[in-house]
């Protein structure tokens, strides 16, 4: 696969980011399913844990070893904090979100992750940010805003006394909004450091370190909170087994490593830009697999939204 994307020139940053929007926008409803039926808790630790046996596979078909073990002490650790910012903290509360407001809302709210992820590199690498930069920002919290407020019904003897129009709130739980919003914030700082981290090695190989302490911090957090019988109840479920392992080959597996190709093989404003696009992406599996009601204020605000990420970065 990295050969592929050599061969394509100039090009193979962009590519590996519309590429990685794709395998999101799958792994979002495989794991938005999954989650719903065994909880994501048991999902995080599960996919982890595919995902390292697929890296490790084509570690050893690729580079002759099933870990990775050409990586400096900087990547080590500059890749397993980007993990555990990412991968443990951001997805703990992504999957969450999956449940609690499903996966189309949670990845509109993650096009929140481009501009997370600019700020970040402002305040740690020196990157600069300019007013069509903040204007950019503001677009996309304007489209966001668009599909997840709107005005609440008044009850007609009340709007008979005196006319007026509904109060404005939010149409989904406040705290599934919350999750999606940690796990933007998680995403969006992993990003950059795992590309501070990174720097010339495999992507593949930095995305199976930060795998690696994805599964050490999962399991930890399962013994805390003494959850290791949910695991179990998980991996004898047939039906969610077989959408863990979807959700695993397109996500941490192919989807991360192909945002870690993105990222280095161009700025991290154009491949987070391209990446921005799954809610745009997500609109029409949402509709015809998952069979959810979408508004034209939320279609609207999907575009809304990932136009204004684009404008951040452009």
């Amino acid at each position: 696969m990295t050969l592929l994307m050599l061969s394509l020139g100039a090009s193979k940053g962009e590519l590996a980011a519309l590429l990685t929007a794709v395998f999101w926008t799958i792994t979002a409803l495989a794991f938005e399913s999954a989650s719903k039926k065994v909880g994501s808790l048991a999902v995080n630790l599960i996919r982890l844990c595919l995902a390292f046996l697929f890296l490790s596979v084509f570690g050893f078909f690729t580079g002759g070893s099933f870990l990775p073990l050409g990586a400096t002490s900087h990547q080590w650790i500059w890749l397993s904090v980007s993990g555990l910012v990412g991968f443990v903290l951001g997805d703990l509360f992504l999957f969450q979100a999956y449940v609690v407001v499903g996966a189309r809302i949670s990845m509109l709210i993650m096009a929140l992750a481009p501009p997370i992820a600019a700020l970040t590199g402002w305040l740690l690498m020196d990157e600069t940010m300019s007013a069509k930069n903040l204007a950019g920002m503001v677009l996309t919290f304007i489209g966001i805003s668009m599909a997840i407020l709107a005005r609440k019904a008044i009850d007609p003897e009340d709007f008979l006394i005196k006319p007026k129009r509904g109060k404005l709130g939010f149409k989904y739980p406040i705290k599934g909004l919350l999750l999606a919003f940690g796990g933007a914030a998680g995403q969006g700082i992993g990003l950059v450091l795992s590309k501070y981290g990174m720097g010339q090695y495999d992507p593949f190989a930095a995305t199976q370190i930060r795998v690696i302490t994805g599964v050490v911090g999962f399991i930890l957090i399962i013994v805390a909170f003494k959850a290791s019988g949910k695991v179990l109840i998980a991996l004898k479920n047939s039906s969610a087994m077989k959408r863990l392992s979807l959700g695993a080959f397109f996500g941490p597996f192919l989807g991360v490593s192909f945002s870690l190709i993105a990222v280095q093989y161009t700025s991290s404003g154009i491949a987070s830009t391209i990446m921005s696009i799954v809610p745009v992406l997500i609109i029409v599996p949402s509709v015809f697999i998952m069979k959810e009601k979408i508004t034209w204020q939320e279609i609207a605000g999907a575009f809304i939204a990932v136009a204004g990420v684009s404008l951040f970065f452009i």
